[in-house]
């Protein structure tokens, strides 16, 4: 049962990430990857926000939904390309606002909901 709610959240949370990606970056005229940015600062505070529910909750929820719906892939494959195309300084400002922004992030949702 667990396993089939993570795909219940995934299939949801995957289509949200596309979209909510698109929107983002169709907005912002940079090679800052800022829609892999807004859906894992996203993610990172709904997953923190998630955290106190029960067992089959955050299994479709966390697991599945924030699972799906944040990139770790994603934000390397953009960091990595920011490098090798000359924006070494957008490269390394991915990397810290997106480790500090994720983290801060993820507190919050656990404080203000745990």
């Amino acid at each position: 049962m667990t396993v089939l709610l993570v795909a219940l959240g995934a299939a949801f949370g995957a289509p949200s990430r596309y979209l909510l990606d698109r929107f983002v970056q169709a907005r912002h005229d940079s090679v800052f990857p800022w829609g892999t940015f807004a859906v894992n600062v996203i993610g990172s505070f709904l997953l923190g926000s998630f955290a106190g529910l029960s067992t089959q909750y955050f299994a479709l929820l966390g697991t599945g939904f924030c699972g799906a719906l944040t990139t770790y892939s994603t934000f390397g494959y953009e960091t990595v390309r920011l490098a090798r195309t000359g924006s070494s300084l957008y490269a390394l400002l991915n990397v810290i606002l997106s480790i500090i922004a994720g983290l801060l992030a993820g507190w919050a949702g656990l404080a203000l909901f745990s």
